[in-house]
């Protein structure tokens, strides 16, 4: 996507040669990796931040950041920065299968993945990570097979690069996951399809980050998203979108494309989008990992973080928060312990379980896109009800429950309040 203009550069390109050795080696420069090396930088750590992908590619997201994005990124220091390039919103706006809406309030931005992930990883740089453009081929093991390094590709040359600790952040494709020998799920929990339309006739028209639940979608959900420069988020996304037989499987009988055509045919303010605008690049699809499943955390000398650990909410496809969030606690776990393995990595798996939680209450919070009739049900009646507006902003703020919204007693209960 080259409308977006890249992040201004804050520090000088490092040398072209990667090192032999550092204290922290992390494989993916998205926002759990780029986090992570921030962190660990900031605290004076040796940090090798790699990625096959030089700073700037492009990734397939719906670009929204909720209060848990503003939160970690408030902790990183670079709030204010991300702020400044972002396109700011008010709401959520929830429409239902018959058209009814509600808007959500929250603290609400929306950043191509194009520039946050350079802002972040060149903020790691500004505080001391070294960034180098190279693929992750295995891991290095010593004789009580601890990981102690990678096998890292420029080009056709391999090298090892030796590190006490390597972090795997390398997003929902399970390939660097095999090849470190911690992937338990090779079939993604769902799939997404997102294109960027320039129009700067729709500003102010679509003003909200809009979730739709149309017919038209089902069994996913759709959405458009306001961002920068006059251009708009759309996409649609399916959970639930694989068999899942003994850690593989395959594709349902789903069809991204034809689902977000649908999507642009049947939801008006869609169709009137792609009838005014224009379309940015090629529509991209993408795997998505959720849940906290489908990988082990840990296994000695490494730790998975981001949606590489699964980081990605079932329900609402949101990931960007908590892949920084896990990003940070992966730091936290290298910095309280030192070099004891065994220490670090519970610390670390002990905070991800604590999370997990959280994560179960969203996955069954899921069944609104299997059911769309109950988006109509509790948008029929949080437009009649501030108490249940307000439950469903603290959804949105982490602070509410959204699997009591959804549950038996939960949905009984809308008929009373």
């Amino acid at each position: 996507m080259t409308d977006f203009p890249a992040a201004e550069p804050l520090a000088a390109p490092p040398a072209p040669a990667l090192p032999d050795t550092c204290d922290t080696l992390i494989i993916g420069a998205g926002p759990a990796g780029s986090a992570c090396a921030r962190w660990l930088a900031q605290a004076g750590r040796q940090v090798l931040l790699v990625d096959q992908h030089p700073l700037g590619r492009d990734k397939t997201c719906g670009d929204g950041l909720i209060p848990d994005a503003h939160h970690a990124l408030q902790r990183l220091g670079v709030l204010e920065a991300v702020m400044a390039r972002a396109e700011r919103v008010n709401h959520v706006g929830c429409i239902g299968p018959r058209g009814g809406r509600i808007d959500v309030p929250g603290s609400l931005a929306v950043l191509p993945r194009q520039v946050l992930d350079e802002l972040l990883a060149r903020h790691a740089i500004a505080a001391g990570a070294r960034f180098e453009q190279a693929r992750f081929e295995r891991p290095l093991q010593d004789a009580d097979g601890r990981v102690c390094g990678a096998v890292l590709r420029q080009g056709d040359t391999e090298r090892e690069v030796r590190a006490r600790w390597v972090i795997l952040a390398t997003g929902a494709v399970p390939k660097a996951l095999a090849a470190a020998g911690v992937c338990e799920r090779h079939t993604p929990s769902g799939v997404a399809l997102r294109g960027y339309v320039q129009a700067p006739a729709m500003v102010g028209r679509i003003q909200a980050m809009e979730v739709v639940w149309d017919r038209s979608v089902q069994p996913g959900y759709g959405w458009i998203f306001p961002a920068p420069g006059g251009h708009f988020n759309i996409g649609v996304g399916v959970t639930d979108s694989h068999r899942d037989l003994a850690g593989k499987g395959r594709k349902k009988d789903v069809n991204l494309r034809a689902i977000f055509d649908a999507f642009c045919q049947h939801y008006a303010p869609a169709a009137e989008l792609m009838r005014q605008g224009r379309l940015v690049g090629d529509l991209k699809g993408a795997p998505l990992r959720c849940t906290l499943k489908g990988a082990r955390w840990t296994r000695p000398g490494l730790l998975v973080t981001g949606e590489a650990a699964g980081s990605t909410y079932s329900f609402t496809g949101e990931g960007i928060g908590k892949a920084m969030e896990t990003g940070l606690l992966a730091a936290e776990a290298l910095l309280a312990h030192g070099s004891d393995d065994s220490a670090a990595r519970g610390h670390y798996e002990a905070a991800l379980h604590a999370l997990q939680p959280r994560f179960q209450l969203y996955e069954r919070a899921n069944r609104i896109n299997a059911a769309p009739w109950i988006a109509d049900l509790l948008i029929w009646r949080a437009s009649r009800s501030p108490r249940l507006l307000q439950r469903m902003g603290g959804v949105l703020n982490e602070t509410s429950n959204p699997g009591n919204l959804l549950s038996l007693k939960g949905i009984g209960r809308l008929f009373f309040e």
